[in-house]
């Protein structure tokens, strides 16, 4: 055999003469990216990934073409290189249609995979599914009784009826598999002998202890409060998230060998200085438990009690004595959760005070429909003006009447004063729920936001202290929902991790390609009533703290699960395509013009074509050409307009396809699937 000395990237290389510069490439380990290109095929240079240059040669050349000539010395990456294959990719995607990820992982903050969770659960492999969950979500059980479900408002199949019950299927899955003697721990990695103290046994800081420990560092958090879980354990009630539950959820996060120490104050029993000595890196996730305050007069005097604070109060066994007649003022789900709880402390008449609409309220639906059946009254359109009392104890409650303005910054319309108008409320107490804040006690060497937050870099979580990183309600913007905080942790783990190791970590939006679907697309769904989930009689429920939602049975849960349109490419974690589009941060959005009509076509019954996602690699041509000896697919067509088509010879062509699956197999996009 003669051999040939070849360069590449100044790697002097010796070869089999005939053999192309991707060849080479390819069995040194040199990573030249392509989509059409396969060994079992001749080359056809038809995606242009593949193009390099050569000393001498002004013209870049597609390696999979190519053969390499004995003394050529080539480059693999240049600006120039990297441009042009932008440019390939950027033509490709802005012509392609497919999903490779359902709206609903889209949608979900921490990006949990919920299609595919949701199929297994359809098709009863329950352990399955929580696995999948447990990449993404340390405390599924409690995320799937509280979450606002981001997914299931993105959900595709609102299109049809109503969306799929995403997040009681979480639940479901999680409480299966606590049924287990021994329920599922995920895998840790080896122990690479990093020390790592997380401040903080809430939301955050589990989530992100949990994460860290997965990579195999040491984990050790210190709690404040008496009990772990922040505000799932003080400032959800119980009826909505069972205590024990959240244990069980805890106890498998201490069963990876993570430590947790209550009843420590940063600040009195450790400072952050000495936490800093002591660990390879500090993470601060303290929540914010400060309630915000009304700011109206008669405050001063008459003591108005926080939302965080009352439910914080119940987590420790308390039973405030609130009195008849309760006011809590705010729109929030902490709101939600205090007027219910006021109901359940034996208040009679529970108020809410909230500035807007019902439209405008941020609380979920479900939240304010069941505790107006718990005979909550809403007083929408009022504002506390001042609170009123006799001999230093509160009576009343004068609310200044409002109307709505132009929308502000959030997008909501501002509330203003209808001037003149008041409307005056006998009350006992008010609770404020209209937010809360950092409580910075111990963490005053830190930076603040001018909303007296941590400040914390927004991808990288670095505080101005080196070593130390912050996440969750303690930085930036404040108070936010779980999911985000758990989308946060894992963000956050990635990061430190990369501090620990020495190494730069760069985080960059990651790439989807996203299909534009209406209700004419769907039409042809069959529509299936969404599955109600289980609760029990508000009448009797009101008048404890037992849980509400009763959760699915495993019948119901395999048939909401089955409700799942599938709308998320099945070949997304294989794609090559989607895998380049991502290292080469491409914005194919910049191109636009004409692209091909997207259908699904199933000619040969046993493949799904999907034109959408075809990019005329002509990789399934070739294979069925060369590979399988057959010739059923083909180019049909010219210019624009090609498409590729099954040809029907012989009634034994279905037979062959279903015995062969090449083209499934070689396919770099999902395009092609068999049924």
């Amino acid at each position: 055999m003669e051999y040939i000395k070849i360069t590449i990237d100044g790697m002097e290389l010796t070869a089999a003469k005939g053999q192309t510069i991707l060849e080479i490439a390819t069995r040194n380990g040199i990573d030249i990216p392509t989509l059409c290109n396969d060994e079992r095929v001749k080359p056809y240079g038809a995606c242009g990934l593949c193009v390099v240059e050569a000393e001498g040669n002004p013209k870049l050349m597609r390696a999979c073409a190519t053969t390499a000539a004995d003394g050529m010395k080539i480059h693999t990456t240049s600006d120039r290189i990297i441009q042009a294959r932008k440019m390939a990719l950027e033509l490709i995607m802005s012509d392609h249609s497919g999903d490779c990820r359902g709206p609903c992982t889209l949608n979900c903050p921490a990006g949990t995979d919920c299609q595919s969770y949701v199929n297994a659960i359809g098709r009863g492999e329950y352990l399955e599914g929580l696995k999948i969950i447990r990449e993404k979500i340390p405390l599924p059980g409690s995320v799937g009784r509280i979450c606002p479900h981001p997914c299931e408002t993105a959900c595709r199949r609102n299109l049809v009826d109503k969306p799929v019950s995403i997040c009681a299927l979480k639940r479901f899955a999680s409480d299966e598999d606590y049924k287990n003697d021994e329920p599922y721990i995920p895998p840790v990695a080896p122990e690479t002998g990093k020390k790592i103290c997380v401040i903080g046994a809430g939301v955050a800081g589990l989530s992100v202890a949990y994460f860290l420990r997965m990579k195999g560092h040491e984990v050790n958090i210190l709690e404040a409060m008496p009990e772990n879980g922040g505000m799932f354990r003080y400032g959800i009630p119980n009826y909505r998230l069972p205590k024990d539950l959240l244990d069980k959820e805890i106890g498998i996060i201490e069963k990876m060998s993570v430590t947790i120490k209550n009843n420590v104050f940063v600040g009195k029993d450790v400072t952050l200085e000495q936490l800093r000595k002591e660990n390879d890196a500090v993470v601060i996730a303290i929540g914010a438990w400060k309630d915000s305050p009304l700011r109206c007069p008669g405050e001063d005097t008459y003591p108005v009690i926080g939302g965080c604070q009352l439910l914080a109060d119940i987590g420790l066994g308390k039973r405030p004595d609130l009195g008849k007649n309760v006011a809590i003022v705010g729109g929030g789900n902490t709101a939600m959760d205090a007027c219910r709880t006021a109901v359940r402390l034996g208040a009679e008449n529970v108020y809410i005070i909230y500035r807007r609409t019902r439209d405008e309220m941020p609380a979920e639906d479900s939240e304010i429909d069941e505790a107006i059946e718990e005979g909550v009254q809403f007083k929408f359109l009022t504002n506390p003006a001042e609170l009123i009392g006799e001999d230093g104890k509160l009576t009343a409650i004068k609310l200044q009447v409002m109307e709505l303005g132009e929308p502000d910054a959030s997008g909501r319309r501002s509330p203003v004063p209808v001037e003149g108008k008041f409307e005056t409320l006998p009350v006992d107490s008010v609770i404020a729920a209209i937010g809360h804040v950092l409580r910075p006690e111990g963490f005053e060497e830190l930076e603040k936001s001018p909303k007296g937050n941590i400040e914390a870099g927004m991808y990288s979580f670095r505080t101005s202290e080196d070593g130390v990183f912050a996440i969750g309600e303690a930085t930036n913007k404040g108070a936010s929902i779980a999911i985000e905080a758990i989308a946060e942790a894992g963000h956050s783990a990635a990061q430190i991790d990369a501090y620990l190791n020495k190494s730069t970590s760069f985080y960059h939006e990651p790439f989807f390609s996203e299909k534009k679907v209406s209700e004419k697309d769907l039409e042809d769904r069959p529509k299936i009533d969404r599955h109600p989930v289980p609760h029990r009689p508000l009448s009797e429920a009101k008048h404890d703290f037992d849980e509400y939602s009763l959760g699915y049975s495993a019948e119901e849960a395999e048939a909401e699960a089955k409700r799942c349109l599938e709308c998320g490419c099945a070949d997304y974690k294989e794609c090559t395509l989607i895998r380049r589009a991502r290292e080469y941060q491409i914005h194919p959005e910049r191109l636009e013009g004409d692209i091909h009509t997207s259908y699904k076509e199933q000619a040969l019954e046993i493949i799904e074509r999907d034109q959408g996602k075809c990019l005329l690699c002509g990789l399934c041509v070739r294979i069925c050409e060369e590979q399988a000896k057959q010739g059923i697919l083909g180019l049909v067509g010219r210019g624009f307009n090609t498409v590729i088509k099954p040809e029907f010879r012989d009634p034994e062509t279905i037979k062959v396809c279903r015995d062969c699956g090449l083209c499934v197999d070689a396919c770099p996009t999902g395009a092609l699937k068999l049924l």
